[in-house]
């Protein structure tokens, strides 16, 4: 039930970031959904593609350093008190979340909330035994 994630570290200077999306561009990969984080000289680009593997290769071939990390994609019903009631689920069970970013999905009223844990097994579980939508990969990368 987990989602591949490529992370990208970038210069943080004009340009870098067109040229990351470029370089997907060119090897027709579409990017799904992406969070940037600046961390002063650089930056971490977080990204979801719907080629993974062809996206490493084809940004480590243009010199950039990529990594890949499993994180999971769950669908959040789009109004108040959505997000509160996963977090609560989350906090009674002692699991830290590392980083979360989201996104809305074109065609239904859910958000879809990408979470990093320290724990993904264990969130994966505790989110499906309380009947929270984790989506697969192919859902993610096909939206």
């Amino acid at each position: 039930m987990s989602v591949e994630q490529i992370s990208v570290f970038v210069e943080n200077r004009s340009g870098r970031l067109a040229e990351v999306s470029q370089v997907l561009a060119n090897a027709d990969i579409n990017i799904r959904a992406l969070y940037l984080a600046e961390a002063g000289d650089f930056g971490i680009l977080r990204l979801i593609v719907n080629k993974t593997d062809l996206a490493l290769e084809v940004l480590k071939d243009s010199g950039f350093t990529v990594s890949k990390t499993e994180v999971i994609a769950v669908a959040i019903p789009d109004k108040p008190g959505g997000l509160a009631k996963v977090l609560q689920i989350i906090r009674n069970k002692e699991i830290n979340v590392e980083y979360m970013y989201a996104f809305i999905e074109k065609s239904t009223e859910n958000a879809i909330v990408v979470f990093r844990f320290d724990e993904l097994q264990k969130a994966i579980d505790v989110l499906k035994d309380e009947g929270v939508r984790i989506l697969s990969g192919e859902e993610v990368y096909s939206l």
